[in-house]
Parts: structure tokens; sequence; C-alpha cells
């Protein structure tokens, strides 16, 4: 397992590889900065994605958990950069109530990379599960553009 770190608008993020997979990103300072050819790949889309350059990354993603997580996070990372869908909208996708797309949602060990953030309460934001909570959502969301939707 190896992790690297950078600094962002949100402050420190950390990425952590495994098996060559992306497995968590957390906002923190990396314990020892690891080099690989795909940490150095993530850092980089994350540079050009807080920098306004890029809008869909292409990294290999592993989610640890059960079958359920893994679905919930495969329709996340379906939305569109710059685009919402409510918890409502993707549990009629998936068959289940939206409180267990909320449940999945805060399981998300890989934020911003499948992004939870466009994911959005029946009549305001929802939660949010990262450093921040609620004002990093909103600030992810309004760097997307999606931000007019909510003012």
């Amino acid at each position: 397992m190896a992790s690297a770190s950078l600094p962002t608008p949100l402050g420190p993020i950390c990425i952590t590889e495994e098996g060559g997979a992306i497995t968590a990103l957390d906002w923190r300072e990396a314990f020892e900065q690891g080099d690989t050819p795909l940490l150095r790949r993530a850092l980089e889309q994350l540079r050009g994605y807080f920098a306004g350059d890029l809008q869909q990354f292409d990294l290999p993603v592993q989610v640890r958990g059960t079958a359920f997580q893994r679905s919930v996070c495969d329709a996340i990372a379906a939305i569109p950069y710059g685009e919402t869908r409510s918890y409502g909208d993707l549990g009629k996708v998936l068959g289940v109530p939206a409180q267990a797309v909320g449940t999945g949602c805060g399981g998300n060990p890989i934020p911003i990379i499948i992004p939870c953030h466009r994911v959005m309460g029946a009549s305001g934001l929802g939660g949010f599960s990262g450093k921040g909570g609620v004002e990093t959502k909103l600030w992810l969301l309004r760097h997307e553009g999606a931000g007019g939707l909510l003012i």
C-alpha cells in the first residue's frame, strides 16, 4: 500500500494505492510520500481537477465493501461533472430506498474521484462525509458549476 498527498484549496488530500488501484482518498498529509506511476497519475489528475482543467477521472479504483456499496459507488461514478442526482434518483436505479443510497454515499472511500458530492437530498444538499462536511460539498459543486442549482 502506497500513499501520496498534495495541497488543494480544501486542504491536503492523500491518495492511497493498493494492488494497482486507488483505494482511498482522505483529507490529510501522507505519512510517507509514495511514488508509483499510478500515484503520480492520480495526483496529476487531482491537480487538473482543482485547476478546472479535468472533468473526468480516468483511474482504476477498487471499492472495498459489500456488493451493495460497490453498486452505489458505480452509480455515483456515472454522474457527469457539473450535474447532480438525488438519493431517490439513485435509489430508483438501484431498486433501494433513498436512505440506503445515503448510507452507501457515506461509506464511499474515494470521494471526489467517486463524486458523492454530486448526490443531493430531496430538498437540500444532504450530507457529506469528507472533511468540512456540507461546506466542502458546496465548494465542490460550485467548482464544477453545479452551484447555481443551490442558489
